[in-house]
């Protein structure tokens, strides 16, 4: 286990508990357990060098509606950073099962964010039976192109030579709506200090992980499950076309006019009531 000194945890994670999986990876977590409503359980995973605080805007509504549970990933936020040198969808996927196990829930709502989106993808394709409901958010089911997979290794080439503050500093403006940029340098702040929590090594290994995930389109076409699809229509990463190219019977697709990459930091309220809308429309 690699380890996370000096992060100044409540600018970077809203985890409240801490588990440790089987594997021995303390994982941190929050929890509005004891804040709100018991159920549905939505469980929400966040982007790429990124922790559950992207989610810190939304949640309060959501909370009133729902039992609201954000994991920071591994390498991610306040959870350690396995020594593995390839952090797969898959792997992402089991540590949230082993989560879900240990709190005892057996049915949840699970929504992803870009990374947190491949995940709930291979979550879904390996424990289908334990959701009763499921959505990307900025995120696309389709694998990375040939450009894309080398933009993968240059970015884990670039993180393991000149740390995670530098590629944090390039990243996290281009995730943002290019002309509200600023108007938006407050959160645009936040993202990078997120993101600087990263483990250096935990990035360069989830790089190397999105550039593996397969495809799993077939996951939403045939699905009898409701499926959320939200996209931003000013997104420079991952373009509405991408994230809307597999739908089905049972699908919901959203666009939202003002955001770019990251939504829940541009324009919270207009995905918050995306959101409530995708779970009302569930309890109909």
């Amino acid at each position: 286990m690699i380890g996370k000194p000096g992060i100044e945890a409540q600018n970077v994670s809203i985890a409240n508990s801490t588990i440790s999986l089987a594997s021995g990876l303390a994982l941190a977590y929050y929890d509005s357990a004891d804040q709100g409503a018991e159920e549905p359980v939505l469980v929400l995973l966040h982007g790429y060098c990124g922790s559950s605080s992207y989610w810190e805007q939304v949640i309060p509504d959501l909370a009133r509606f729902a039992r609201v549970i954000a994991p920071d990933a591994r390498g991610h936020g306040l959870s350690a950073a396995p020594a593995d040198e390839v952090y797969a969808m898959e792997a992402f996927a089991e540590d949230v099962e082993e989560l879900l196990e240990q709190l005892g829930i057996e049915r949840a709502i699970m929504l992803g964010h870009s990374l947190g989106g491949y995940i709930t993808l291979a979550y879904a394709e390996r424990y289908g039976r334990r959701l009763s409901a499921f959505g990307l958010i900025h995120s696309t089911s389709l694998p990375d192109s040939e450009a894309a997979r080398a933009g993968r290794d240059k970015a884990a080439a670039a993180i393991e030579a000149d740390g995670i503050e530098a590629f944090v500093e390039g990243l996290i403006p281009k995730l943002f709506a290019a002309d509200r940029i600023g108007e938006l340098e407050a959160q645009v702040a936040k993202g990078k200090e997120i993101g600087r929590a990263t483990s250096r090594h935990g990035a360069a290994a989830t790089a190397r992980g999105m550039k593996e995930r397969a495809e799993r389109g077939r996951l939403i076409t045939t699905a009898e499950l409701p499926v959320l699809l939200v996209a931003g229509s000013k997104d420079g990463v991952i373009s509405s076309g991408s994230a809307f190219a597999a739908t089905g019977d049972t699908t919901k697709v959203v666009e939202l006019g003002k955001a770019g990459h990251m939504s829940m930091l541009e324009c919270p309220e207009e995905l918050t009531a995306a959101i409530r809308g995708f779970l009302d429309g569930m309890a109909e």
